[in-house]
């Protein structure tokens, strides 16, 4: 700002400059010696025609007519006081310019120039800080209609001069789909995916907005996006609930409920979302003409024990089996060894045997193991942990503690 106000008044003193420099480099005023040199040539030519006139017999009282003519001459010559009065001051006509300039400037500026508005914009601007803490606090503060103008304001003036920062895109984008604004949502998480592609929040966050789209091409691209979140070794919920609405509106219910089921698993009945779930489900299954089996997954969240020394090469291997523990699972899935805690989801489409889905089990164990040396006939080494037997579509837990 101080920037600003220091051009400001460099630009004025210019202009005063530029007004000062014809008044006080004029020149000399030299009226008087050019009216004697005007008169000089005016009566010499006059003097030539009389004699011409005089010659042709013309003009009789040639002396007289030059005594005239000498007599206008001398009338033409102004008296000092009169050169004294008319004679002005170039300073006299200096500070009044240099005043009203100043006061044009500075006074148009004033009415035109929005003033106001650069101020708020600076202080918005020096905000943004606790405006983006705010809107991503825990604490359920909810951000006015006009501080989301002010956040908004301010990314746009930081993206500008930093338009490398996909934190500042991805949270442009996230206001963009609070206000419904599907175009300024895409295109600035867009962004930030082209400078982070393998960052999850960025992948969800484009997803999310690419579902917004009308364009058929937009929605595969976002449930491209939504396949390879579901398949890392942590699936955020919100991935779950983008599946799960998207399956809704394309009258996939039966796939509307699988995820919806999921969700539930993930967060078990007392959470308060668990019955705005069963609506959903309920809601799903009157669209297809009545009532469904839930629970055809299992939701299994897995802890190490401290004890635990697991390879970074090893992988995890979850499997579900029948509740009489017999060894050939009914269901099996691979993942990165990742971190822990960690909750995966196991359902038809990990079932091993063909005639057999997880989801004809009443009852069923889990079993999850750390395999270190990518052959799943040995165990020598590997870390290993299982769950009681449950029923079906109950959520299980296991801690991996125990040494083959």
């Amino acid at each position: 700002m101080t920037l600003f106000w220091v051009s400001t008044i460099v630009l004025t003193l210019m202009g005063c400059v530029l007004i000062a420099l014809p008044l006080l480099k004029q020149k000399t005023n030299n009226d008087e010696a050019l009216r004697d040199e005007l008169n000089k040539a005016f009566y010499k030519d006059r003097l030539t025609e009389l004699e011409e006139e005089t010659a042709e017999g013309l003009v009789q009282n040639q002396d007289e007519l030059i005594d005239d003519l000498k007599q206008s001459l001398l009338d033409d010559i102004p008296s000092e006081k009169k050169l004294e009065k008319t004679s002005m001051s170039p300073m006299s006509v200096l500070v009044p310019s240099v005043v009203l300039v100043v006061a044009l400037s500075y006074g148009m500026y004033y009415k035109f120039g929005a003033a106001d508005k650069v101020v708020h914009w600076q202080e918005v601007s020096s905000n943004l800080p606790e405006l983006s803490k705010k809107l991503l606090s825990q604490n359920d503060e909810i951000l006015t209609d006009d501080e989301m103008e002010d956040l908004t304001l301010a990314l746009r003036t930081r993206l500008h001069y930093q338009p490398k920062d996909s934190t500042g895109w991805l949270l442009l984008g996230r206001i963009a789909l609070a206000n419904r604004d599907a175009g300024t949502s895409i295109d600035a998480m867009k962004r930030a995916y082209k400078i982070e592609p393998k960052n999850e929040d960025v992948q969800l966050g484009y997803a999310q907005a690419l579902m917004l789209s009308d364009d058929e091409t937009d929605q595969n691209e976002a449930r491209l996006l939504l396949s390879r979140l579901i398949q890392n070794d942590y699936v955020d919920l919100r991935v779950f609930s983008l599946l799960a609405f998207d399956a809704f509106e394309r009258q996939d219910y039966p796939g509307a409920v699988k995820y919806w089921s999921i969700m539930q698993q993930m967060i078990g009945s007392e959470d308060s979302r668990y019955e705005m779930l069963s609506r959903s489900i309920e809601s799903a299954a009157k669209k297809m003409g009545g009532k469904m089996e839930m629970g055809k997954s299992v939701s299994v969240t897995l802890e190490l024990d401290s004890a635990v020394q697991a390879d970074p090469n090893s992988v995890l291997i979850v499997s579900v089996h029948s509740a009489d523990g017999s060894p050939m699972p009914v269901a099996a899935a691979r993942y990165p060894l990742g971190s822990f805690p960690r909750t995966v989801v196991l359902d038809d489409g990990n079932s091993m045997m063909q005639g057999r889905n997880l989801s004809s089990l009443e009852t069923l164990m889990v079993r999850a193991r750390l395999d270190s040396d990518g052959n799943v006939a040995t165990r020598d080494g590997d870390w290993y942990g299982e769950s009681q037997v449950v029923e079906l579509g109950a959520p299980v837990s296991i801690t991996i503690g125990q040494q083959y």
